[in-house]
């Protein structure tokens, strides 16, 4: 089997291709990554080490390299990750997420089918169906939920979800999509929560938080969505959307409450500042359909997935303080000082 990974040097591509190499040693692997901001190449490393691992640099949008990558490689299967997925960013410059994410999955797509690639799967998010009400706990994602997008990230993986599916209907491209919930675990860049409060409070800095931290987010181990993947990919029907949620919901003060706490760090080091733009409240996935179609269902709780984390930061300094002294440091403060 032959397997293209897209996005694979970033944070769940790179824990997917990790994955897949590890359950599966007699696949070949081929990342594809354009290696902007989020994409880190040491991320791969130890991958780079095994001989089923081939990492080729370059963006999915240029039509010319991209067919020539599938020709020469005759993939069976291409789970597509690569995106622009910051919605801070998006907001700040949404042309590079309507470029990558909705025409970048287009010329995956008329690969694919060129060259006859049996199953394109697309990752997507929850973020997709909008957000539900902090007072109504009972209502949930289904993958019936219409589409209600709030940011132009969330609209541009939307925009990509219903191009997949017309190419399913129109062109009979074997698709299916996955819409997750928020992940955290080991290889996370640093601006997004878990790891910004972690790499912060190591430091003793200051740790911002939206408003009052009252939105909630169903947190999934990284681990536990690459499991997801991998059993959509192999036994998932043809042309369906499968929901990947957690079932552990949390409001973003409790998350970052939790990380002091495992770390020792006080409270006081919290610090709210304005919300941003169409901030959604809550995500809550209802993964009832993956769960009874595919068997599949999260293994690691949120206080157990925390531990893993916040020691894999403690025992990879070098990567993520590689990352902090670069460019992100200017992008940090342009999102946040001054609010």
């Amino acid at each position: 089997m032959n397997i293209l990974v897209t996005g694979g040097a970033g944070f769940i591509g790179s824990n997917f291709v990790y994955h897949m190499l590890e359950t599966y040693p007699e696949y070949r692997i081929v990342c594809l990554d354009a290696l902007t901001y989020a994409g880190n190449l040491s991320t791969l490393k130890d991958a780079m080490e095994n001989k089923n691992f081939r990492f080729v640099k370059g963006d999915i949008t240029d039509k010319e390299f991209i067919d020539g990558l599938f020709n020469e490689e005759k993939f069976d299967i291409v789970v597509n990750f690569a995106a622009e997925s910051h919605v801070d960013r998006s907001i700040e410059n949404p042309d590079v997420f309507l470029k990558t994410n909705i025409l970048g999955t287009q010329v995956l797509m008329d690969a694919s089918r060129k060259y006859g690639v049996k199953r394109y799967h697309q990752v997507s998010t929850d973020e997709v169906y909008g957000d539900l009400p902090l007072d109504q706990p009972e209502l949930f994602f289904t993958e019936e939920t219409p589409i209600h997008t709030s940011s132009p990230y969330s609209a541009s993986k939307a925009g990509a979800d219903l191009l997949v599916l017309a190419y399913h209907r129109t062109f009979k491209l074997p698709v299916t999509i996955s819409r997750c919930s928020n992940n955290y675990g080991p290889y996370h860049f640093p601006e997004k929560l878990i790891p910004l409060i972690i790499s912060r409070a190591l430091n003793d800095e200051k740790l911002p938080v939206y408003g009052m931290g009252e939105n909630v987010r169903d947190w999934l181990y990284v681990v536990d969505h690459c499991i997801a993947i991998d059993r959509i990919i192999h036994d998932g029907r043809v042309g369906e959307v499968y929901n990947v949620g957690g079932h552990n919901e949390r409001t973003n003060l409790e998350v970052v409450k939790t990380i002091l706490k495992e770390l020792g760090k006080p409270e006081s080091l919290i610090t709210f500042v304005t919300d941003r733009a169409g901030h959604d409240m809550r995500y809550a996935i209802d993964p009832t359909k993956i769960s009874n179609e595919l068997g599949w269902e999260p293994t690691t709780t949120f206080d157990e997935g925390i531990k893993k984390t916040v020691k894999w930061y403690l025992d990879n300094k070098d990567w993520w303080e590689n990352i902090l002294s670069g460019e992100y440091q200017n992008y940090f403060k342009q999102m946040y000082e001054g609010r």
